[in-house]
């Protein structure tokens, strides 16, 4: 009894070799390794931007989070019966909050700053010596001056972009008008007062930078006719994530009616227009990958009817449908494959370098491609995800492999008869 013969094993090296064939270039099937060179460079290209663009949306989301929330605290404690009166001792209770950083006794209202060259609206912050030192975005960006002896200085501290649409400098005079001013019979007069730039900062957001002016908060309370009184307290917890298991804690430790607002409430549109546009960016910038995988399967179509002889000829000497098959799997797969590395090292490479490819493009073309005063930062942010890039690396390969499952099987299926009659 004779024995079958045998196939060779899935994915040997005849298989390799015939596919690579396939793949380099010839005169007769060159429009067919064109098609595969804009699959490989679609691709390559469209997993790239993938990564470059989900990187900066992440850096956009991290540096807002942090200049905004880092600033302006996760938790905003208001009275409700009462003045603030005794924010001292609130503050003290809730700082011992477990999870909670520090609590900020705040005195806020707006005002127009002068100097003799400009003005400018601003809104002014009384703080506490105290409290000004342990905020990192102001005390660790200190650019000019001091916040030394903040609180018996009867000076302010105010943004860089502030200081250079005013143009002034650590040691010059604010002027400050607010219409809260004194009662009179007349009504109420504008105040109007002047005080010593003490300290020049940059929080790096440009929207904070041009409008904050901190001043020591007895001063505050005076200027805004709060004497011995708090608007707020805010709070800043260790995990801004954790604001809802704070919250219970910190009404039970203020020992009064309260109302508390956290940052979700007050930035929700802003980070949630943020989210939005992440995701649909995400949509958009996959076209690009799933035209590239289009690609492959127009060109291995094309690759299978060109090669209809050879594969007529293969099937004659014994080769096996599903040798056929894989040959033309690892041709098309090859190309999403190599295509998806080469996609992932520039697009790493590209996110790492960002800011230096701003400046030289910058430096090329002689123009501010980046001005901070229209989108707040100061620079090109970036964050790259680890789980972010899985998902786009396992996205483009299986749109890929997906890619070549049709012409693969088109050419297993092909009759070696018909082929060679018509072929």
């Amino acid at each position: 009894m004779v024995k079958a013969a045998k196939g060779t094993k899935p994915f040997s090296l005849f298989e390799w070799m015939l596919a690579g064939r396939y793949l380099r270039t010839r005169r007769r099937e060159g429009f067919v390794s064109v098609i595969a060179g804009f699959s490989f460079l679609g691709i390559m290209l469209g997993v790239a931007t993938l990564i470059v663009v989900l990187s900066v949306m992440n850096g956009f989301r991290k540096e807002l989070l942090d200049k905004i929330v880092g600033i302006n605290g996760h938790i905003f404690v208001a009275p409700i019966d009462s003045p603030l009166t005794d924010y001292a001792d609130v503050a003290k209770r809730i700082a011992a909050v477990p999870g909670v950083k520090r609590a900020v006794p705040l005195v806020e209202g707006q005002a127009f700053g002068s100097s003799p060259y400009n003005g400018s609206g601003v809104l002014v912050r009384g703080i506490r010596g105290e409290d000004i030192h342990r905020i990192d975005s102001i005390a660790g960006n200190v650019r000019q001056g001091t916040l030394d002896n903040f609180d018996g200085s009867e000076g302010v501290a105010i943004g860089r972009r502030l200081a250079e649409s005013l143009s002034l400098q650590a040691g010059d005079t604010l002027t400050l008008i607010t219409p809260r001013g004194a009662s009179t019979p007349f009504g109420t007069a504008p105040r109007v007062k002047a005080y010593p730039v003490k300290a020049v900062f940059e929080i790096g957001m440009t929207e904070f930078d041009a409008t904050f002016v901190y001043m020591p908060l007895a001063e505050a309370q005076n200027y805004f006719n709060r004497p011995d009184d708090a608007q707020v307290i805010e709070v800043f917890l260790n995990n801004a994530d954790k604001v809802d298991e704070a919250r219970a804690r910190i009404d039970d430790a203020a020992g009064r009616p309260i109302v508390q607002t956290d940052w979700r409430q007050r930035n929700r549109t802003f980070f949630a227009a943020l989210e939005v546009e992440r995701n649909v960016m995400f949509i958009i910038l996959t076209l690009i990958v799933l035209v590239a995988a289009l690609n492959i399967i127009s060109g291995l179509i094309m690759l299978v009817k060109d090669k209809s002889s050879d594969v007529a000829i293969l099937r004659t000497m014994g080769a096996t449908r599903g040798a056929i098959m894989r040959v033309f799997l690892i041709t098309g797969a090859s190309i999403g494959i190599v295509g998806t590395i080469a996609g992932f090292f520039l697009g790493i490479a590209f996110t790492l370098n960002i800011q230096r490819i701003q400046s030289f493009i910058s430096w090329l073309l002689n123009r501010d491609l980046w001005d901070p005063t229209v989108r707040f930062l100061s620079q090109v942010p970036a964050e790259i995800d680890s789980g972010e890039v899985t998902t786009v690396l396992a996205m483009a390969l299986g749109l890929s492999l997906l890619a070549t499952l049709y012409p693969s099987w088109k050419a297993a299926k092909l009759d070696p008869v018909e082929a060679l009659r018509y072929g």
